[in-house]
Order: structure tokens, then sequence, then C-alpha cells
């Protein structure tokens, strides 16, 4: 983070060039403790919000000085971020039925309840804490 307060990603092993309009792209983009729901299930097609959820990721890495979400595995890393974010459902997120592979999975899926961030981050102020649940959104829109 510069002193400016401008926030640099620096990865870019899998990286992908962004246009618009937006294409299909593959599913394997972004370090797997980085990836969002929505390209774990399968989307091909995604934006900047891709990048809001990686943010999200460092922060909670930055104030916690570890991995929030380290899964081992595609399966294993959404199961790491359910626990934590809770299992979202289709009236939640009414766009999760369109994913590839949620369809094929979704009777899998074991239940969670969300785990209040305040748990996690014990002395991150309430708009950290409202920082931190803006960026880890599993709905990408």
């Amino acid at each position: 983070m510069s002193k400016d307060g401008c926030l640099k990603l620096a990865d870019f092993g899998l990286a992908r060039a962004f246009g618009i309009p937006v294409k299909n792209y593959t599913h394997e983009v972004v370090t797997l403790w980085y990836r969002p729901p929505d390209i774990l299930l399968g989307s091909k097609t995604y934006s900047t919000q891709i990048d809001m959820w990686s943010v999200g990721c460092i922060f909670a890495e930055m104030v916690s000085g570890r991995p929030l979400f380290k899964g081992e595995n595609e399966n294993d890393q959404l199961d790491k971020i359910f626990k934590i974010k809770g299992t979202p459902d289709e009236d939640k997120w009414n766009t999760m039925k369109d994913l590839p592979l949620y369809t094929e999975m979704k009777e899998d899926i074991p239940q969670y309840d969300p785990v209040d961030f305040r748990e996690i981050f014990p002395d991150l102020s309430e708009e950290g804490l409202d920082l931190m649940d803006s960026f880890l959104q599993c709905d990408p829109m």
C-alpha cells in the first residue's frame, strides 16, 4: 500500500487482461486463497468485482497476520469460505443457480450459518468490520 493510500495487487501469475465488453474466461484465475465463490463455482464471466474479493482477503490477512480462507483445493476453499460467510442460498444470491459447478454440487454443499466477523477480528473497529464485510460478498453483484 503506497503512502497516498493506493493499494497495488502484485501477483500477476494468473492475471487476465480485462476489457469491455466482458468476455468469457477460464475459472482458473486468481490464487486459490483469494479466489471468490462465483469463480470457484465455475463462473467464466467476471469483472473488477473479482479484485474486490481478493482485496478483502488481503485486508483480512493484514489484520490477522494469516490467510482467512486457506483451502487446499477448490472444494476445500469453498467450504472454508462458507464456514465463515455462511452458505449462500438462491434467495440471497439469485444467479448462483446459473453457475456451472453449483448445479453439479449443490446437493453436496454443507449448510453453515455465518460467523460474526467480531469473533475473528476482535480488535477491528466497526468501520473495519463493515469494510471487511463489504469486500467479502459471495454474490459478485
